[in-house]
């Protein structure tokens, strides 16, 4: 087996203990404990700490060991870091977060679209891959696929579509944060088979209101979509 497995699965069970607080802040992990446990050349444990350390979970000193670092130092934007949030047993809370920020963005987005297509500064194929994605979720929505893998990459690249047609580099260097949110949400059995036609209808509504350049109702549907996420989960 590659190194590179090795490493990453070393990495992925210690992230997610960490993650979910079976390991907590202060921890102080050896490199020879960690070794022994998985049973893994000292080559291949450096490897999987130092994947942890880019990702601010723990910090490695000499002579004191790999200490597991509090939530405030993560990289919590981090795809990798909300896979590991996800699978955890802090996944319910990880998505009330993250749903959260998704009805803090994607309104703000919508209407920066809205406003860049009302000035003439948006790409029209980008209209175009919108509208598509949004009749796409319409369609496989109505035909009760929502747990399918073409529905949630459809809403995948809805989302995307959304975050970059703002013009904003902030909101569209969220994309694959807001891409793991919304596979983990289906991962977590979260998504409907059938979903709802206001949700169907509001992600027709939302792209179709892009493309008219209204800012105020783009705004609002986006609201309203993540506002439904959040109350279904419990965050509201």
């Amino acid at each position: 087996m590659p190194a590179p497995v090795l490493h990453s699965e070393v990495a992925r069970v210690l992230g997610e203990e960490i993650v979910g607080g079976v390991l907590p802040a202060g921890h102080v992990l050896s490199l020879a404990g960690i070794e022994e446990r998985f049973s893994r050349s000292r080559t291949v444990v450096r490897e999987a700490v130092r994947v942890l350390e880019s990702l601010g979970l723990v910090v490695p000193k000499r002579r004191v060991g790999v200490t597991v670092q509090p939530s405030s130092a993560w990289s919590v934007l981090s795809p990798q870091v909300i896979a590991w949030r996800l699978a955890s047993d802090a996944r319910e809370e990880q998505l009330r977060s993250l749903t959260q920020l998704r009805r803090a963005v994607e309104p703000a987005a919508a209407r920066a679209a809205a406003l860049r297509v009302a000035a003439a500064g948006f790409d029209p194929d980008r209209i175009d891959a919108l509208l598509a994605a949004a009749a796409r979720l319409h369609e496989l929505g109505l035909r009760g696929e929502g747990t399918g893998e073409e529905y949630i990459e459809a809403d995948v690249a809805f989302h995307g579509l959304l975050l970059r047609a703002s013009g904003n580099e902030m909101f569209a260097a969220l994309e694959s944060t807001i891409a793991e949110v919304l596979r983990g949400r289906a991962r977590l059995g979260r998504n409907p088979e059938w979903p709802t036609r206001r949700a169907l209808d509001l992600h027709l509504e939302l792209a179709r209101a892009i493309e008219e350049g209204l800012a105020e109702e783009a705004e609002a549907a986006a609201r309203a979509i993540a506002g439904d996420v959040l109350r279904e989960i419990g965050g509201e």
